[in-house]
């Protein structure tokens, strides 16, 4: 991709993006993902220069003398972004294809960290480990992410959910929140994920098609596997071919919800022919309201 063309992509989705992060995600993410800002710690007696707006009254009246709150600054947030780029991400029927719906998610998601001032950082996956970019702070570190989401040409083609997550756990020593994205087209994965939440803040976004859901009825299809590169012809005017495909899709999504169910990962649904502002809108404010 040429330069030119390139800068227009970058700066297109950084204004859509940083619209809605200023508008709608940074409060949300700020309250859904805990870190920033100044929390309390202890009292301890009054001492000649100290502060004496910080002098906690109610205990200075149970003791007789004065006593001052001591608040400590929280740490500062690393937020992960670990980003299936295998075979399966260029597909899409609709409005776009799901590798263009992850760059605009991890985007929002990069700019709602550094407006909350975290460092963001990402992993790009497929069956390895393709490429790292450590955590930093700045706008400069997020366009450079958002230039890599679009340009990147994976070396592989298939996915590893397992290996990714043991590679960040190795990278990223202090507990991090961890954004898993991918279409979750793998298995086996159930004790890295286990694992990794124990260390770290796992939380998944699972991007789909519609069209992997459900067939249309157009007559004989030649389908491909782009991770594999099978092939094989369906003749989707047969009913009972499309609601096998239907029914094998319900029966993985809902092995997936068990998977997080039992990891005790939050997961959010996001469809390339949707909106994604509602689906993170709800996770956000789910996790605000539980606290997490």
């Amino acid at each position: 991709m040429e330069t030119t063309e390139l800068l227009k992509k970058v700066r297109k989705i950084e204004i859509k993006t940083r619209g809605l992060s200023n508008q709608i995600f940074s409060g949300e993410y700020h309250s859904a993902f805990k870190g920033r800002g100044m929390a309390f710690s202890e009292v301890r007696e009054y001492t000649a220069g100290d502060d004496i707006r910080m002098i906690d009254w109610n205990v200075t009246a149970r003791f007789g003398h004065p006593y001052v709150k001591v608040f400590e600054e929280e740490r500062e947030l690393t937020v992960m972004l670990v980003v299936d780029v295998s075979g399966s991400e260029s597909f899409g029927t609709h409005n776009q294809f799901k590798k263009d719906l992850i760059t605009e998610l991890c985007a929002v998601l990069s700019f709602s960290a550094i407006q909350n001032n975290d460092k963001i950082g990402i992993i790009f996956f497929s069956d390895v480990i393709e490429k790292f970019i450590p955590p930093k702070k700045g706008k400069s570190h997020i366009l450079r992410i958002i230039r890599e989401l679009i340009e990147f040409k994976p070396l592989h083609t298939r996915t590893n959910i397992s290996d990714a997550l043991r590679y960040m756990v190795n990278v990223i020593k202090k507990k991090c929140i961890c954004f898993v994205i991918s279409d979750f087209r793998d298995s086996k994965f159930d004790d890295a994920l286990r694992l990794a939440n124990k260390k770290h803040d796992i939380v998944a976004l699972q991007i789909f098609d519609k069209r992997e859901t459900e067939l249309p009825d157009l007559g004989l299809l030649e389908l491909q596997d782009s991770e594999t590169g099978h092939r094989l012809i369906v003749d989707t005017s047969d009913a009972k071919v499309r609601a096998l495909y239907k029914k094998n899709w319900e029966m993985n999504d809902k092995k997936l919800t068990e998977v997080f169910a039992k990891s005790g990962v939050d997961r959010a649904k996001v469809r390339t022919d949707q909106s994604y502002v509602q689906p993170l809108m709800y996770l956000f404010k789910k996790r605000g309201r539980l606290g997490k």
